[in-house]
């Protein structure tokens, strides 16, 4: 790699994934954001990671103190031994009039003292990674935009030959995005914060210049826990990929495999829409199990219902296996709507696919995954890029809906996604004879024939059954289906098929 294109690892995790690598080495960069939406924790990462690579870090400081910062870094559970820390901001003895004026106050210290004191640090500590915070400083000294560009040209350009790789920070509070700044850095990532009505605070992440090198553009959700912040870089399906038979994938019952026409197959998506109550998690369940039964590694998603009743449930109807990561092994997470970010979510998936080796994904249910977007239509593009990810690593995909309503036809879905499907199975309720009957049916099937009866579905504790096409009642999916003699029935495309 030539000197033009080294890279500096940021320390961020995922955030070097968006950059392509990192930082490019001995360049100035911009990180604005609002207060509270993680630029110090951000700027800490980069320096940490530079004393890991035995590079001389050095932070400088013209508002917070260094105690503030090594208590904030403490929260962490960091230590920030090996990185120089450089106050620039008036102590106690400012406060009284016989001061002198040598420390740095905005209203009282000139602009180039305060930048002196930024190049005498530089040359004493001669840093690989630098942090300026905060420009807002400067700016105040400032006053007039026209030298206020002129001192930060003038760092830049000290900058420039020495190898350092320099991060400024900014918090905006020139009311608004400094454009002039983006000019002048090589780079700029924006954070940004969002509070919704209820629930916690969302933080986002956006590069939005990077000279010389591609990057993954748009937002990308980031989170700061104890530990830092990290970041969940956006799916892009056509960078992810790996090859795989298209082999089927069957569901250990006879007669669903049947009506799927032999099974659906690795690398497809499969739909099950459906009311609550009329099996559609049990059913996309039941793959999961005998794909960890094969001798696989399965995961079940689950927005809505907790992990254990799950297990219970599906225990009672026989469908127990190993629990844990790995193959031969089930492994179900409950996930919380409120917590997790949309593309923190699908970075899950993802590490749950190239890490552990899941062959067989299930999202239960679409309703939850749909509270966890900010609109419709980030849940479609977005739920469309996990599809295709998980399809071209030779994933089955189960992705349940459950319909509003309970009986009858005009049930609606939380969201129109079926034509993201590669097969769709639809799940009825209906009565008959005195009793709430289940039944099931595949409408739509890409990946080659299926049939087009329908067939009732129930459940007991040696496990699911599907009965014979419901051949002596007309409709069923209205929910109150009549009887009529089976000569009375239409033909179905398998029967007139084997008829001839």
């Amino acid at each position: 790699m030539t000197k033009g294109t080294q890279r500096s690892a940021t320390g961020v995790p995922g955030l070097d994934e968006v950059l392509h690598g990192g930082l490019i080495a001995g360049q100035l960069y911009l990180v604005d954001g609002d207060p509270g939406a993680g630029k110090t924790t951000l700027s800490l990462q980069f320096l940490m990671q530079g004393v890991r690579e035995s590079e001389s870090c050095l932070y400088v400081t013209l508002g917070e103190t260094a105690a503030e910062l090594r208590a904030g870094a403490a929260s962490h559970g960091w230590s920030l031994d090996g990185i120089e820390m450089v106050e620039l901001i008036a102590d106690e003895k400012e406060l009284f009039g016989d001061a002198e004026l040598t420390m740095y106050h905005p209203s009282e210290v000139e602009l180039s003292e305060t930048t002196k004191r930024v190049l005498e640090a530089v040359e004493r500590f001669k840093p690989r990674r630098m942090v300026l915070d905060s420009l807002s400083e400067l700016r105040l000294l400032a006053q007039a935009s026209l030298r206020y560009r002129r001192q930060i040209l003038a760092l830049k350009q000290f900058f420039v030959g020495r190898g350092c790789t320099v991060l400024f920070l900014d918090d905006r509070s020139s009311d608004g995005v400094d454009t002039q700044l983006h000019s002048i850095a090589h780079g700029v990532i924006a954070l940004e914060r969002h509070v919704p009505t209820y629930g916690p605070a969302q933080r986002q992440l956006r590069v939005t210049k990077f000279r010389g090198s591609d990057f993954i553009s748009g937002q990308q959700d980031l989170v700061i826990r104890h530990g830092g912040l990290q970041v969940f870089p956006r799916l892009t399906p056509s960078d992810h990929g790996a090859p795989y038979q298209r082999d089927v994938v069957p569901s250990g019952i006879a007669a669903l495999d049947e009506l799927l026409g032999g099974g659906t197959n690795r690398g497809t998506a499969t739909l099950l829409v459906g009311p609550a109550g009329s099996g559609k998690s049990t059913i996309a369940s039941q793959y999961a199990v005998m794909a960890a039964r094969r001798g696989g590694h399965a995961a079940i998603f689950t927005f809505e219902e907790g992990r254990n009743l799950l297990l219970d449930r599906l225990a009672s109807l026989g469908l127990k296996v190993d629990q844990g990561v790995g193959p031969g092994k089930l492994n179900v997470r409950q996930i919380d709507a409120a917590e997790v970010l949309p593309s923190q979510f699908a970075n899950i998936v993802r590490r749950c696919v190239e890490e552990d080796g899941a062959s067989v994904i299930v999202i239960d249910s679409l309703n939850g995954y749909l509270n966890a977007m900010p609109e419709e239509r980030a849940l479609i593009i977005q739920l469309h890029e996990l599809l295709t990810y998980l399809n071209n690593h030779g994933v089955a995909t189960f992705v349940v809906a459950t319909q509003s309503g309970m009986l009858g036809t005009n049930m609606r879905n939380p969201v129109d996604t079926s034509y993201l499907a590669d097969a769709v199975l639809l799940f009825r309720m209906y009565e008959h004879q005195g009793a709430v009957r289940k039944a099931v049916s595949v409408i739509k099937k890409r990946s080659g024939r299926h049939e087009d009866t329908i067939r009732q579905l129930w459940f007991d504790e040696k496990g699911v059954h599907l009965g014979p096409p419901l051949m002596h009642l007309r409709g069923v999916l209205t929910g109150v289906p009549v009887e009529v003699p089976v000569h009375h029935e239409v033909e179905s495309g398998d029967d007139r098929a084997r008829r001839g």
